[in-house]
């Protein structure tokens, strides 16, 4: 039996780096049947696969995040309708946008949590700061305004189900389709409002940038993408950080170094730690004719995985690969994604991420990982710790 045959969606979930670096020197690209696609693992082919729309087209039949969330979605459909797609995304998210409202939307939102937090010593990270701040970012500047923090986070963990689920287990997408349609529920109204009176959300300018006076672009048309990036946008920044945080957590000597240089070495552990741990696994495309690539032929039709995150360790790119390590000299990283179809929020969790950090390390400089509640890491598709335990001297 062939090593991708052997391997489950639970050991993926467990830890997918050791599956990834056997299939790099093994088997670059296999078809992985607990997932029902082809991985592709070495930085080249998951670059080629990813950029090369013409062999490799952004529609996938089995697509769990279509099967989830509808079509088309900003990452599921290639041409005109993805160019149309991104230009409303772009005019909120692209990097001088980005740098306009960044700050005055994110600083009092980290300045209240980190206040609530500060006082009481011991906190789990993930649960109380990253990603209800992550989710409430995202969500205020797509325009959801009134949505809790709760509901943002129960809503991510339901989709992200969905999204991640390859194998097409029904428990599992009963779960997305039910946060799903809570979600659709409560983007009519704001459709609604927006339709009639346009503000600077991404919401409003997807509906109307570029349209002629008094028409709006298709809700069926947008609802789908505006899912993905409830779901991307509020993952990415938060568990970006946190994983961020656990690589200087344990190396005392990078977080030494970073918490005296701030301006200079935060936004080399930023981009270290998403290399380190993709936040987002896999860019999916599907095979439009036969393709030789990897020493096999992928057949037409067949769907196929990017792998980014095993891209991010490949050794033939990174001298040690699996270590954290922000004095590295190799620049670039694959967590998000290549082509028409790098990730569309790229600036906004760039910029996010050192927000959520920054005001952390200089309030509290003594943190420490609480020794006996380690951080679990899991996900392949999207990956995090799920708990993140500190404590620290309260003030």
């Amino acid at each position: 039996m062939a090593f991708a045959d052997e391997i489950t969606v639970a050991a993926l979930e467990a830890d997918p780096y050791p599956i990834y670096a056997r299939l790099r020197r093994e088997s670059p690209v296999a078809w992985v049947p607990a997932a029902n696609v082809w991985f592709v693992t070495r930085w080249q082919d998951v670059e080629f696969v990813s950029k090369n729309a013409a062999l490799f087209a952004a529609e996938v039949a089995t697509s769990p995040v279509e099967r989830s969330m509808g079509k088309p979605t900003i990452l599921t459909c290639d041409g005109p309708p993805h160019d149309e797609l991104r230009r409303g995304f772009d005019q909120k998210y692209k990097p001088r946008a980005v740098s306009e409202y960044i700050d005055e939307l994110a600083r009092p939102l980290v300045a209240e949590y980190l206040e609530r937090i500060a006082r009481r010593g011991e906190v789990d990270l993930m649960a109380e700061y990253f990603e209800p701040l992550s989710s409430l970012a995202l969500a205020r500047s797509l325009g959801f305004d009134s949505v809790d923090v709760k509901t943002l986070q129960r809503w991510f963990h339901g989709m992200a189900i969905g999204a991640a689920n390859y194998e097409n287990d029904p428990e599992k997408q009963a779960i997305s389709d039910a946060a799903n349609a809570e979600v659709e529920a409560a983007i009519i109204p704001i459709f609604e409002k927006l339709e009639r009176n346009p503000d600077d959300s991404a919401m409003s300018r997807m509906l109307h940038d570029g349209m002629e006076p008094g028409c709006t672009r298709s809700r069926a048309f947008l609802l789908p993408s505006i899912k993905v990036a409830l779901l991307g946008g509020m993952q990415e920044p938060g568990h970006g950080a946190g994983t961020v945080l656990f690589g200087l957590l344990t190396n005392p000597e990078q977080m030494g170094a970073v918490q005296r240089n701030l301006d200079g070495l935060l936004p080399k552990a930023v981009d270290e730690g998403l290399r380190w741990i993709a936040p987002i696994g896999t860019q999916m495309r599907q095979a439009t004719q036969d393709v030789e690539l990897g020493g096999v032929t992928i057949p037409a039709g067949a769907p196929v995985a990017s792998v980014l995150s095993s891209a991010c360790r490949d050794e033939a790119r990174y001298k040690e690969p699996d270590s954290f390590d922000i004095h590295r000299t190799e620049t670039g990283h694959a967590a998000y994604g290549f082509g028409s179809h790098f990730c569309a929020g790229r600036w906004f969790a760039q910029r996010l991420i050192p927000h959520l950090l920054r005001p952390l390390l200089e309030r509290l400089p003594d943190l420490k990982l609480v020794p006996d509640r380690p951080p679990m890491f899991r996900g392949w598709e999207f990956r995090a710790p799920t708990t993140l335990h500190v404590a620290y001297r309260p003030n």
